[in-house]
């Protein structure tokens, strides 16, 4: 049996994190859909900084763009680009929206990242965005920073489908419940309905290892040989305790009479959806991030070498909720080694701002640099 079809069995959403223009005219997209049961597709700048300068793919239809508006400026190129693939892709899984009521079959877009501390101009961008899409299957990405929580409500409060990205605190996940909520309320109180509207949360899970694991090993150097133990057991640890508190935080949110009331109009939970589940550390398991992170109301958005390992060799079975008390021994001993949880998760928020940001510029760079040997002429203040 396909490990990918069973997550299903136990709750969980298959979504696959990279989309190419490669995968959409091969079929391959539609051929992981039909065999792998894949239910949803992510894409973020990185994603697309790859698929567009890093392959050839793009150029026939840049050379398009440019021949009909020359003067198109790198960015206008780059979402040009971007919606045909988005479009393409939620056609693709429309059937998946449909068998599922509009839980799954969803394609996400993302906000340009150097608006992520701007609130007016994301929910300008995304409600130009989403009118541009034009598909019901389609979730505008935005970042989980404080500027971005208004703009959640904003979204919901439209009818617009919101992928809440780059979580890493259980707080803020708190927050960001909050303010769909706050847009559920908004949305049912002006007479929209409530059961097409979709949201998830992407709570990234092996970033938080990949800083805590380098903190821990700074411990052990001035640490008692006496501790060493519980430092180093602690290690590819945090990422998976911290995911499960969100997920004790989702269940209770999403049972509360405010909730019942909205859920009665028809309106669905925000699903948590674990993200950054590809293993950086060689030493742990290639599919540690998927396998213990299975439980009911979820999705796993699996980029493509950790979609491969998991197929090959994967193990599906309810996890999520197991050793909850012991997620929180380890954060609490990670906490009583002196390292700030809350510092950890602020400074990853800032860094996935920044690493989002740095790919949106090479790919607007690299976007003008194909323009500008395409049309060297009309380039000129474009």
């Amino acid at each position: 049996m396909n490990p990918l079809v069973e997550l299903q069995k136990f709750g969980q959403s298959p979504w696959y994190d990279n989309i190419q223009r490669g995968m959409l005219r091969s079929g391959e997209l539609e051929r992981m859909i039909r065999e792998d049961g894949l239910k949803g597709v992510t894409s973020n700048p990185t994603i697309f900084e790859k698929a567009i300068n890093g392959s050839k793919d793009y150029d026939e239809a840049l050379a398009h763009l440019l021949a009909h508006s020359p003067q198109q400026n790198s960015r206008d190129l780059f979402f040009n680009l971007a919606i045909e693939d988005i479009q393409q892709a939620a056609d693709l899984l429309r059937p998946v929206y449909d068998t599922t009521g509009g839980c799954d079959g969803m394609i996400s877009l993302e906000v340009s990242p150097d608006l992520a501390h701007d609130t007016p101009s994301t929910v300008a961008e995304a409600r130009r965005l989403a009118a541009r899409v034009n598909r019901p299957n389609l979730m505008i990405k935005v970042p989980a920073t404080k500027e971005g929580l208004p703009v959640i409500t904003a979204l919901i409060a439209d009818g617009i489908n919101v992928n809440v990205t780059l979580l890493f605190a259980v707080a803020r996940y708190e927050e960001v419940i909050e303010a769909y909520i706050s847009g559920l309320e908004l949305a049912h109180k002006n007479g929209k309905p409530l059961q097409k509207i979709a949201s998830v949360a992407s709570f990234f899970v092996s970033r938080v290892d990949a800083l805590v694991d380098k903190l821990l090993d700074e411990k052990l150097k001035t640490a008692p040989a006496a501790q060493h133990a519980d430092i180093k057991g602690a290690k590819g640890k945090a990422a998976i305790a911290n995911a499960k508190l969100a997920y004790q935080s989702y269940e209770r949110f999403f049972s509360t009479p405010r909730f019942e009331q909205l859920r009665k109009a028809g309106a669905h939970a925000q699903r948590l959806l674990w993200a950054s589940t590809g293993v950086k550390n060689p030493d742990y398991s290639d599919v540690l991030y998927i396998e213990t992170l299975i439980g009911p109301d979820t999705v796993n958005t699996i980029p493509p070498a950790t979609y491969k390992a998991f197929k090959e060799h994967g193990k599906a079975a309810s996890t999520l909720t197991d050793g909850m008390d012991e997620a929180h021994t380890c954060l609490n001993l990670i906490r009583s080694l002196g390292i700030d949880l809350d510092a950890v998760t602020l400074q990853l928020e800032d860094e996935g701002v920044e690493s989002f940001l740095g790919s949106f510029k090479t790919l607007l760079a690299a976007i003008e640099s194909k323009a500008a040997a395409m049309v060297p002429q009309k380039r000129v203040g474009a």
